[in-house]
C-alpha cells in the first residue's frame, strides 16, 4: 500500500512547539523541520482568556468593523505643513514652566540620564537654570510641570524634551481638521535630545531660536498652499529612505520645497546661508517632519469605540507605552528595551540606554522599520542584511489591519506599507512590531553613540489586550 511506501521514505518531521523533540529526532538521523511558532499570547491563561472573548463572532465583527473604520482614517489621511511657531504659542497646554517629553509619563526622579541630561539642559536654555546643578535641582523641585508629548498633540525625537521657546512644526490634517506639533532637528549627534547638554547644545538651541525658527515660519508665512508632506514621503520611500532613520530624499525634498520661500523672505543673506549650511549638515533634518506627519494621521484614528489598532508607540528609556484607538488616551506600558545594533568607535553596548524617544510614531504608521524593503542602505546604520530589510516589511503585515496604497514600496512590487498595527494580531502570533532607531548614551551630557534594532515589550500588548477584552467583552 501506498502508505506502507511511506515509512521507507526520507521523512521531514515537523516540529511544531518545544525544540526538544526536534532535538531528540535529529539524534536519531532525521531532518525535523522546525516551524517557529509560539502559542498564542505565549501561552498566558489570562491573555488566552481575552484572545477568546474577544474571537467570539459577535465581538469580533464589531472590532473588524472599526479597525476599517480607523484603517480608512490613517490613510484617507492629509497632512499638511502649514507653518513654524513657538512652542509657547503654539502647542496646547504649553506654559513657561512645562517641559514635555518623549514616551509615556515620567516623573523626573524616573527619567533616564539622558532625559534627565535633555531637562536640565533644557531648563537652562530656558534660563530658568543658570547652570546644570541649578537645573537638577530645580527640575527634581516639583516647581516644573513634566507631560507626555502625546498628551499635547505633539511627539519628540529621543528624549523629546521641548521647552516653551522652541519652534516646532504646526501640520494640519485637512481631512479631518487634526493639528500636531513637532519641534525642529538639532542635526549633529551632540545635541539635546540625545541628552547632550554643555554650552554648544544650549548655544544652538539658542541660534535655532533667534534665526532657524524664524526664517522657517516666515519662509511658510509666504507659502499660502502649505506643503504636501504625505505626496513628499510617498516621493521619498521612492527615492531610497524608510522616513525615520534615513532621510537623504526626505530631506532633499523638504529643503526644495521651502528654498524658494526662504529666498524671498526678508531675512539677511547671512541668516539665509547659515539656514542652508544647517540644513545641509545633517540628512536627519527632515526625520521630525514625518514623525508629526505620521502623529496627525493617526491621531485622526483615536477614539473609535470597539478599535484595537495601535494610535501611539513611544518610549521614554525607562517605560515603553502604547495607546489603543478603542481606548483612547490610556497608557498601557512595559518595560523599555535595549536597542542591539552597530555602535560608534569607543562604545559598546554596555554604554547604550534603553530604547526612548516618539519617533516609533512612523513605525506605527507604517513608515520607519515597518518600510526597512524601501531603504536598504539603511543596514550600514542599524546592522543586519539586506535580506531581512525585505523580511521585515514582509512580516509586518501579518499584525496589520492592512496596507497604504498611498505609501508603497518599489522592491516589493509597491506593495503598500503596512498600516494600522492590531493588538489581537500581535498576541495572536507572538510577533511584535519592528522598530530601528537610534541608540544615546545612558549618562547625561554624551549623546548619540549608536543605531539598531528593537521591539515593545510583550507587558504592554498584554496589558492593552487585557483592557480591550474586559471592555468589549
Amino acid at each position: 500500500m501506498t502508505i506502507n511506501n511511506l515509512f521507507g521514505s526520507d521523512l521531514r518531521p515537523v516540529n511544531l512547539g518545544l525544540d526538544m523533540f526536534a532535538d531528540d529526532l535529529a539524534a536519531q538521523g532525521a531532518r525535523p523541520v522546525r516551524m517557529d511558532w509560539a502559542p498564542p499570547g505565549g501561552g498566558d491563561p489570562d491573555v488566552i482568556d481575552a484572545l477568546s472573548r474577544l474571537e467570539r463572532p459577535e465581538i469580533a465583527e464589531k472590532i473588524d468593523a472599526a479597525n476599517a473604520v480607523a484603517l480608512e482614517r490613517i490613510l484617507a489621511a492629509q497632512p499638511f505643513l502649514e507653518g513654524f511657531g513657538q512652542a509657547l504659542d503654539t502647542v496646547p497646554g504649553m506654559t513657561p514652566t512645562t517641559i514635555l517629553h518623549a514616551g509615556p509619563p515620567i516623573e523626573f526622579s524616573r527619567m533616564s540620564g539622558p532625559m534627565k541630561g535633555a531637562v536640565t539642559g533644557a531648563l537652562v536654555f530656558e534660563k530658568l537654570a543658570s547652570n546644570l546643578d541649578e537645573a537638577f535641582e530645580l527640575a527634581a523641585s516639583g516647581e516644573i510641570t513634566f507631560s507626555p508629548c502625546h498628551e499635547h498633540q505633539s511627539v519628540g525625537s529621543m528624549a523629546g524634551v521641548t521647552s516653551a521657546s522652541m519652534w516646532v512644526h504646526k501640520v494640519t490634517n485637512r481631512a479631518f481638521g487634526n493639528t500636531a506639533y513637532t519641534n525642529l532637528s538639532e542635526q549633529l549627534s551632540k545635541i539635546l535630545r540625545f541628552g547632550a547638554n554643555d554650552q554648544s547644545v544650549v548655544d544652538r538651541l539658542n541660534w535655532m531660536r533667534d534665526v532657524l525658527g524664524p526664517v522657517l515660519a516666515g519662509a511658510m508665512e509666504l507659502n499660502t498652499d502649505g506643503l504636501d508632506l504625505r505626496l513628499m514621503l510617498s516621493q521619498a520611500l521612492h527615492m531610497g529612505d524608510e522616513a525615520h532613520n534615513r532621510n537623504v530624499a526626505g530631506t532633499t525634498l523638504l529643503f526644495q520645497a521651502l528654498a524658494p520661500y526662504i529666498l524671498e523672505s526678508d531675512f539677511t543673506t547671512k541668516e539665509k546661508r547659515e539656514v542652508f549650511d544647517f540644513i545641509k549638515s545633517s540628512d536627519y533634518f527632515s526625520g521630525p517632519t514625518w514623525m508629526v506627519t505620521a502623529k496627525a494621521a493617526l491621531d485622526a484614528a483615536n477614539g473609535i469605540e470597539n478599535s484595537t489598532v495601535v494610535t501611539t508607540m513611544a518610549r521614554n528609556g525607562v517605560d515603553f507605552g502604547i495607546r489603543v484607538s478603542g481606548t483612547g488616551g490610556q497608557w498601557f506600558t512595559g518595560p523599555a528595551q535595549e536597542v542591539i545594533g552597530p555602535m560608534f568607535a569607543g562604545y559598546t553596548r554596555d554604554d547604550g540606554g534603553l530604547d526612548m524617544g516618539d519617533s516609533a510614531i512612523t513605525e506605527t504608521f507604517g513608515i520607519g522599520g515597518f518600510a526597512m524593503a524601501a531603504a536598504p542602505a539603511i543596514v550600514a546604520l542599524v546592522g543586519g542584511t539586506v535580506e531581512e530589510a525585505m523580511g521585515y516589511s514582509r512580516s509586518m503585515n501579518t499584525i496589520t489591519t492592512g496596507n497604504n496604497p498611498n505609501i508603497t514600496i518599489p522592491a516589493l512590487d509597491f506593495m503598500g506599507v503596512p498600516t494600522g498595527i492590531d493588538v489581537r494580531k500581535v498576541m495572536e502570533t507572538g510577533l511584535l512590531p519592528l522598530i530601528n532607531t537610534a541608540i544615546a548614551h545612558k549618562e547625561p551630557g554624551i549623546g548619540m553613540i549608536g543605531a539598531g534594532i528593537t521591539h515593545p515589550p510583550v507587558e504592554a500588548f498584554q496589558q492593552a489586550l487585557r483592557a480591550l477584552a474586559d471592555r468589549l467583552a
